[in-house]
C-alpha cells in the first residue's frame, strides 16, 4: 500500500521536522510526572501557576534544539504562549491524562471541552493522542479504544491535520507488575507492543505518524543485540509509515541506545520528554537550579540526540510507504482546487 499526504498533513510534517525531514521533537505536555512532585510539596494539590511556570521554563530552554514542541492546553499553551517560538512545529495534546482503569484495560478520552477542531483552529500543526492498549484487554475496553482512535483519525482527515498517535502498553490485574504511572513496564512483552502497532496500522484509524515505545524494556538496554534489532525491525515494518520513538522516562544513555536500534530500523526521529528534562526537573522547587540543569545537562544531551538523528534517522518523506514521492503534491495541476474537499 502506497501512502500519500494531503496538503495540510504534508505541511504539518514539514513544520514538525528539520529541513532534511527528520523529527527532533520535545514533549512538555506531561501532566502527572510534573504535577505529582509539585502536588506533594503543596499538600496534595498542584497550584496551576507552579506547574505552568515549570512547563514554560522547559519550553524556553529546549525549543531552540527542537524542530517541534508538544504542548498541552491546560498549562503549557496558556502560560507559555508568548514564549513559544512560532518557527517551531506545534503539536497539541488531545487526550486527558486521567483514565479509567478496569483491571482489564484502560479507557482513554479527550480532554473535556477540547477537540481536534480547536487544535486546528488555534494553528496546531498536528494532533497527538496517547492511547493505552494491548491485545489481551477486555472486549469492552478494546472497542472503546478503537472508537477513540478512529474518531480522532476521521476528524484529522476532515480537517487536514496530521494525526500523531502514541501507544503504551500497561499492566492488567493478573500481571505481577502494577503501576498507574506514565512509565514503561519493566515486565512488558514484546508481542504486546508489536501486535498493538499492527492493530492500529490499519487504514481505518488514519494514523499519520506513530510515536512508539521500545519493544523491549529500555532500562539497562545494551547495543549490538541481533535479537533486539529484529524486534525493532519488525516494529518498523508493522508501523508501515513514519514513526518516532518516545522515551517513557528512560535514562539518557538507555534512550540513546534505543534510538540506535530504532534508526537502524527506519525511524524518522524522536518525540521525547523526560529522558531530556527529568534530571533537571528533579532540582525543583529550586527553579534557578532547575534552569541551570536544563542548560548544563538537557541541552548538551539534546545536541547528542540531534547529532545521532542527523547521522542515522530516515527522513520522513523517504519512508518506503510513500514510494519515493513523500514530498509530491497531491494534485500538481490547475484543477487542484476542485478535488480538495471543503469542510464547511
Amino acid at each position: 500500500m502506497t501512502l500519500s499526504l494531503t496538503p495540510g498533513k504534508q505541511l504539518g510534517f514539514r513544520r514538525m521536522s528539520d529541513a532534511a525531514g527528520r523529527f527532533k521533537m520535545t514533549a512538555v505536555d506531561q501532566r502527572p510526572p510534573i504535577k505529582g512532585p509539585i502536588a506533594a510539596a503543596h499538600g496534595g494539590e498542584a497550584p496551576w501557576e507552579k506547574v505552568a511556570e515549570v512547563k514554560t521554563a522547559l519550553m524556553e530552554a529546549l525549543q531552540p534544539s527542537s524542530t517541534a514542541m508538544l504542548l498541552d492546553p491546560h498549562y503549557a499553551i496558556p502560560h507559555g504562549w508568548q514564549a513559544f517560538d512560532p518557527r517551531k512545529g506545534l503539536i497539541v495534546t488531545l487526550e486527558d491524562s486521567l483514565f479509567r482503569d478496569t483491571g482489564q484495560g484502560r479507557f482513554s478520552a479527550e480532554i473535556d471541552d477540547w477537540s481536534v477542531g480547536k487544535i486546528k483552529r488555534m494553528g496546531g500543526d498536528a494532533v497527538k493522542v496517547l492511547a493505552w492498549f494491548r491485545p489481551d484487554i477486555s472486549e469492552e475496553v478494546r472497542v472503546a479504544q478503537e472508537d477513540f482512535v478512529k474518531r480522532t483519525g476521521d476528524l484529522c482527515a476532515a480537517l487536514d491535520i496530521p494525526f500523531l498517535f502514541e501507544l503504551l502498553v500497561h499492566p492488567v490485574e493478573n500481571d505481577a507488575e502494577q503501576t498507574s504511572e506514565y512509565t514503561e513496564m519493566a515486565t512488558k512483552h514484546s508481542d504486546h507492543v508489536l501486535r498493538s502497532v499492527e492493530h492500529f496500522a490499519g487504514a481505518d484509524y488514519g494514523v499519520d505518524v506513530f510515536k512508539l515505545e521500545s519493544p523491549v524494556p529500555a532500562k539497562g538496554i545494551t547495543g549490538g543485540d541481533r535479537a533486539v534489532q529484529d524486534l525493532f525491525d519488525e516494529m518498523g515494518r508493522l508501523a508501515a509509515r513514519p514513526w518516532v520513538m518516545l522515551s517513557a522516562g528512560a535514562g539518557k544513555g538507555d534512550f540513546k541506545t534505543v534510538l540506535d536500534y530504532a534508526y537502524a530500523a527506519g525511524a524518522s526521529g524522536y518525540l521525547a520528554g523526560r529522558a531530556i528534562w527529568l534530571d533537571a526537573f528533579n532540582a525543583w522547587p529550586d527553579m534557578e537550579a532547575m534552569k541551570a540543569g536544563l542548560v548544563q545537562e538537557s541541552m548538551p544531551y539534546m545536541a547528542e540526540l540531534n547529532a545521532l538523528t542527523d547521522a542515522k534517522a530516515t527522513p520522513w518523506h523517504a519512508h518506503p510507504a510513500y514510494g519515493g514521492a513523500g514530498l509530491a503534491f497531491v494534485d500538481p495541476s490547475a484543477g487542484f482546487r476542485h478535488g480538495y474537499g471543503d469542510i464547511l
